[in-house]
């Protein structure tokens, strides 16, 4: 790879506008931003042996591209299928709506089906050449309460071992993050040995009261997983109210927390409750999508081929087939960032933040990515008005562009 101009596009940072912009793209990471007026633009992009691969973005929106920290699959791909075809499917399919790079998660299944799944996701990231990038692996259980499991299979929910999950975590380095409730016997612990290792303690699927979550902040649990969404809220207990973790998170500036922006999961006014709590600085939009993001509606299934459970697709959410609770989401991050402007009111630079820099802090990889700045990666999404996405480019290299 060379170097790549693009130019006439109106730039999204975490601050501000910079209209009538360029970026200037050297192997695959960005060494220049600015206005261009068409001399300086012409001038930059030279001629001959130093001639850039030259994009005009025509006046359309240029953005640093997005990260999705929680997604189970997309395209009719399901990571717990175990094929590297399953990641790559996926990843080529998420990076055709603006993402660039992803955190693929591993629901509660069995032991094997998970040892199978981390083993074959390292020669998955080996041959990732065509989608958005891994940054890891999240795993979505098995530690988690029953009364908060939604659509996780019971059959697999139970206590953190250490025998276990150290076992586990012997399989692979791959993983980044995993995702527990903290109020079960042994989690505190669970949670140390994870951040000792770089780890993320997620809290989710949780039915921890406002004491249990202070603690399990305390012990390394600073993010919380799809808020609202398999988490504990104020309720009774012989008479007291008890605080849960969703008015821990709001009580608790520093913890971050994820959002399903998909626009049936969470009501406008949740959405714009969270943002106005929270901020940009401490949400991220995730998915959360299952193997039909990115497919038309009908019958789908939650989980492995072989194991998984059937759902229904319909009104742009996955459902359980008696229709008693959703099952995971169909969004992709396009459609995160055109709810948020619509269902919400925010302002572009933030809807964009809560898709780029702020995950990438949550995941501390922000010195890499989430912004467009001379020195970080070229991961950059082109996009119209209506968040409709033109071109996905990741490390430098055009990875998707519409067809006209």
């Amino acid at each position: 790879m060379g170097k790549m101009m693009i130019v006439n596009a109106n730039i999204v940072t975490p601050l501000r506008m910079i209209n009538n912009g360029y970026i200037l793209i050297e192997e695959n990471k960005i060494i220049e931003v600015g206005e261009c007026s068409p001399e300086k633009c012409r001038d930059m992009a030279g001629d001959g042996e130093n001639c850039c691969e030259l994009i005009d973005a025509g006046g359309k929106f240029a953005a640093p591209g997005f990260i999705d920290i929680h997604t189970h699959g997309a395209g009719g791909h399901d990571f717990l299928d175990c094929t590297a075809e399953a990641y790559l499917g996926a990843a080529r399919k998420h990076a055709q709506h603006g993402a660039t790079a992803i955190l693929p998660t591993i629901t509660t299944s069995t032991i094997e089906e998970l040892k199978k799944a981390l083993k074959i996701f390292k020669k998955a990231k080996a041959e990732n050449r065509e989608g958005a990038q891994f940054l890891g692996l999240h795993l979505e259980g098995p530690y988690f309460s029953m009364e908060q499991r939604g659509a996780q299979d019971p059959r697999y929910i139970r206590n953190p071992k250490p025998w276990e999950y150290m076992e586990i975590l012997s399989w692979s380095d791959d993983i980044a993050r995993w995702s527990a409730a903290p109020e079960l016997e042994g989690a505190l612990e669970f949670g140390r040995y994870l951040k000792k290792r770089g780890i993320l303690p997620s809290i989710g699927h949780t039915d921890a009261v406002y004491e249990q979550a202070v603690e399990a902040f305390e012990n390394g649990f600073t993010h919380v997983t799809h808020l609202y969404s398999g988490t504990s809220m104020l309720r009774r207990i012989n008479a007291y109210r008890y605080p849960g973790v969703v008015e821990t998170a709001f009580l608790i500036d520093e913890m971050t927390v994820e959002i399903i922006a998909d626009g049936s999961h969470l009501p406008a006014s949740l959405l714009k409750l969270i943002y106005k709590i929270k901020g940009a600085d401490r949400i991220a939009l995730v998915t959360d999508s299952m193997r039909a993001a990115g497919l038309p509606e009908g019958e789908s299934i939650l989980g492995s081929l072989e194991n998984g459970m059937k759902v229904i697709v319909e009104d742009g959410v996955a459902k359980l087939p008696d229709r008693t609770a959703f099952a995971g989401s169909v969004a992709t991050t396009d459609r995160l960032v055109r709810n948020m402007l619509n269902l919400t009111g925010v302002s572009l630079t933030e809807a964009i933040k809560m898709i780029t820099l702020t995950p990438a802090a949550i995941m501390g990889v922000s010195d890499s990515k989430g912004s467009i700045v001379p020195g970080k990666d070229a991961d950059i999404v082109i996009f119209d008005k209506d968040i409709n996405v033109e071109m996905t480019i990741i490390q430098g290299k055009v990875m998707y562009k519409k067809k006209i």
